[in-house]
């Protein structure tokens, strides 16, 4: 193995630090029992430190003592444009098609205000990331669940007569797309994203793409941004992508659209506008800057391979030593999206007492009953591996 450039065998202690996955455990009840260390594994961001060359853009900004009224940078959209290209074969980008976003529910908030009104559906493939489902009560939408089959090789698929159902039964004009899927970990291919549009354009559908786990497919994948599967898609799709999940920026706060449709970008400037809140940060411009640079991209490739090998990992230690627990390996994400439901009939052990268990031996995962499923826990394996094994050795010894 070539020698790593880059320290990824270390846990960052982030201890006293503001970060929500150590200082936080994500279940009622359950509390860390004496003489066990904390792991988080449940909030989707990472135990690494950044790519260097993001503090050291954002630090040199900090260096000079003015902080105010700001135009953001051609260098910030020049990067998005060159990363795209680079990383997603995107061709024909524009400035003008690149708009920033205060985070990727906040776009989808604004798309679903521009098209939709209070208690219309709004369908998602199903199992369905939270902060949709929160932004989907936040504003008074109806959701509507498609819900994703394992097929016989145990990979999440679409099922594209239920879309197509779900769409003309609840007469929907606006649809939500995640690829790669979060939190499946599927990394869809060209033609079944092309089955996809071809249904929502046959519905006419409006279509909000989330792609802001692009950057993290596994090794093997190659992530295809849905508005570039055809014409159509192209002028139909609202993409949302950021930096904060690629390099751990979620504090930072600062995501960005693509829309080529000169009238969609225009109604969703108008409804943006009426709130005041959509404005960039200095820093995340910076952070932006710093992560879509060469050594941004060294660090993320290697990133990649780690990510790879910890979910091969993951997946062959459930599946040989945890009876009952049923995971598709992920192709994309570093989150693992366990169905524990055999086990825990077979066991006579509640899923609420399970994740409880877990916790309790410093297992901090999530309760993935709200993403779908009845028995489903969600894990992130974004450690160095061997804090990934010692997790999963605890959960050998002491929970399953």
């Amino acid at each position: 193995m070539a020698e790593m450039k880059f320290d990824f065998e270390h846990a960052l202690d982030r201890v006293g630090k503001d970060a929500l996955a150590v200082e936080t455990i994500p279940f009622e009840g359950a509390e860390i029992q004496e003489g066990f260390s904390r792991i988080p594994m449940w909030v989707a961001d990472m135990n690494f430190a950044t790519a260097p060359s993001i503090p050291e853009a954002v630090i040199g900004r900090t260096s000079h003592p003015a902080y105010g009224y700001f135009v953001p940078r051609k260098e910030y959209y020049d990067c998005i444009i060159r990363w795209q290209e680079k990383r997603n074969k995107v061709t024909g980008l524009t400035e003008e098609a690149i708009g920033y976003e205060n985070g990727v529910l906040g776009c989808l908030s604004t798309a679903i205000r521009t098209y939709t009104k209070p208690g219309d559906p709004i369908l998602f493939l199903s199992p369905v990331y939270i902060g949709f489902l929160g932004t989907m009560n936040a504003t008074d939408r109806k959701v509507i669940r498609s819900e994703l089959f394992l097929d016989e090789n145990n990979v999440w698929r679409i099922d594209y007569e239920d879309l197509d159902r779900k769409i003309k039964e609840n007469h929907i004009r606006f649809c939500v797309f995640c690829s790669p899927h979060n939190p499946c970990g599927r990394v869809w291919e060209r033609w079944e994203i092309e089955k996809a549009m071809e249904i929502y354009k046959a519905n006419d559908c409006l279509v909000f793409s989330d792609e802001i786990w692009s950057d993290l497919t596994l090794d093997g994948y190659q992530h295809i941004p849905t508005q570039s599967v055809s014409e159509d898609a192209r002028h139909r799709v609202i993409a949302c992508y950021a930096p904060s999940k690629t390099f751990n920026l979620a504090g930072l706060i600062g995501s960005y659209h693509i829309i080529y449709d000169p009238e969609i970008r225009k109604q969703m400037k108008k409804t943006s506008d009426a709130t005041g809140y959509n404005h960039m940060n200095v820093l995340s411009m910076y952070a932006l800057i710093g992560g879509f640079s060469e050594t941004g991209e060294a660090w993320l490739d290697e990133l990649r391979h780690v990510f790879t090998g910890n979910v091969q990992f993951a997946c062959d230690f459930i599946e040989q030593n945890f009876k009952g627990v049923h995971v598709a390996k992920p192709q994309g994400t570093y989150m693992l999206f366990l169905d524990c439901r055999e086990w825990c009939e077979a066991n006579g052990v509640t899923i609420e007492e399970l994740i409880r268990r877990g916790i309790g031996v410093g297992v901090i995962w999530q309760d993935g009953r709200p993403f779908g499923g009845t028995h489903t826990i969600r894990m992130n394996l974004a450690l160095p591996l061997t804090v990934v094994q010692e997790a999963f050795g605890r959960l050998k010894e002491h929970v399953f």
